[in-house]
């Protein structure tokens, strides 16, 4: 101290520059040094979470959209048998191949007791698609298929893997907290390293800290981003990709949901199934590219029709929609029926292979009635269809509703 009193006010300003300059270097060399651990930390955070979720995620995909999709198309003869083994093949070798690059990731010991299990469930179902397989080679007639039990199967599976998907998720999360506890260690060292180096510079570590801040700040709305893009992705996985519209997976969670709260209400529950008149005509007429553009155009049609939030519209699959509405009575319901067969046929567009009218038109059954506890869910889907059927008995182009839900004829 009495050094430090005898030198001149010029030589302690230089001192202390000399004390900041030692301070910033060993500071700087810390920095350097756990910056770059922190890197390591993050790469491990990012790829260790991102690649096997994304592997269980595509075998998911390819499970309901790759097999599950093309059995159901193929139950209803919507594709060729030669086109169907094409696809179930190409998804089977996916699914192995993703599935096999995940396991060979590193596991632990807990990881790895319920991956045993996992993998005897993928190899069960895997089998059930490989007997469905065998059973369309060998030209068998797959339209009894029961689509129920293909549901089970692919709700079971997905079960399975999304187990696996949260546990990803949770180690990625305790890899994260690691990483947060190594970075305030960092930050504490650094801070404590400057303030043993130098301390009447509080000046310093001030702006050190409030740009450190900053920095966490950025890696939280980072964080809050990437959430967000999650969210979208899972949206993603409801959604058609040709039409925007909800597909049949999110049909087959917001029908179940919008009835149940429809018994709890005694209120009013509406269902419509919507097909395109002659559309198989229209593309053979016009081609994919023009039924493509079709499909989408009907979809618009819907939706700009059919916008209140208790409002739902569906692709159910190739040309047929569902429509879901809630606290909407019969009157009210018949006329939105017609107001949507009005829509698609003010489109406009050019169908000379129809045989009820030279554009595009549809065909509608309407089912609505007030839901209690005796209202089978499974008995309003297949009156709807029967109402379907009526309407296009009846020259297409046109609805046909019914209040009474109790006679559906279920096969």
């Amino acid at each position: 101290m009495k050094f430090i009193e005898a030198l001149k006010l010029r030589s302690k300003l230089f001192f202390l520059f000399l004390l900041i300059t030692l301070g910033l270097i060993a500071l700087g060399f810390i920095g350097t040094t756990y910056v770059n651990a922190m890197k390591k930390n993050m790469d491990s955070l990012y790829f260790g979470s991102l690649i096997p979720v994304s592997e269980l995620n595509e075998i998911v995909q390819t499970y309901n959209y790759g097999l599950a999709d093309t059995i159901y198309k193929l139950s209803r003869t919507e594709i060729s048998p030669s086109e169907a083994t094409s696809k179930i093949e190409t998804s089977l070798n996916n699914i192995n191949k993703k599935w096999k690059s995940y396991t060979s990731h590193f596991k632990t010991e807990d990881e790895l007791e319920y991956l045993e299990y996992a993998d005897l469930e993928v190899k069960h179902i895997n089998d059930y698609f490989y007997k469905l397989l065998n059973a369309v080679k060998s030209a068998k007639n797959l339209r009894r298929i029961s689509i129920h039990t293909l549901e089970k199967k692919i709700e079971s599976i997905h079960y399975v893997l999304q187990k696996l998907i949260n546990y990803e998720v949770n180690m990625a999360n305790y890899e994260r907290k690691k990483f947060l506890y190594a970075y305030d260690f960092i930050l504490l060292k650094i801070g404590t390293s400057l303030g043993l180096i130098i301390l009447g510079v509080l000046v310093i570590l001030f702006y050190v800290f409030e740009s450190i801040q900053k920095d966490q700040t950025r890696l939280e709305i980072a964080a809050k981003k990437l959430k967000i893009a999650n969210k979208k992705l899972e949206n993603a996985s409801y959604t058609d990709s040709l039409t925007n519209l909800h597909n049949r997976r999110y049909f087959n969670f917001i029908y179940d949901r919008e009835v149940k709260r429809a018994k709890r209400n005694k209120s009013y529950i509406t269902f419509m199934m919507l097909d395109i008149d002659y559309f198989k005509q229209y593309n053979d007429t016009y081609g994919h590219v023009e039924g493509d553009y079709a499909l989408k155009s009907v979809a618009k049609a819907l939706k700009d029709k059919l916008k209140r939030p208790g409002d739902y519209v569906f692709r159910l699959g190739g040309e047929e929609f569902g429509v879901l509405l809630s606290d909407t009575d019969e009157t009210n319901s018949a006329n939105l029926a017609r107001e949507l067969c009005d829509a698609i046929r003010s489109r406009e567009i050019k169908h000379e292979a129809s045989k009820v009218n030279e554009f595009l038109t549809i065909s509608v059954g309407v089912v609505c009635c007030i839901a209690d506890e005796a209202l089978d869910e499974e008995v309003l889907i297949s009156r709807a269809d029967e109402m379907l059927y009526e309407a296009k008995e009846s020259g297409r182009d046109r609805y046909v509703i019914t209040s009474n839900a109790s006679k559906a004829k279920i096969a």
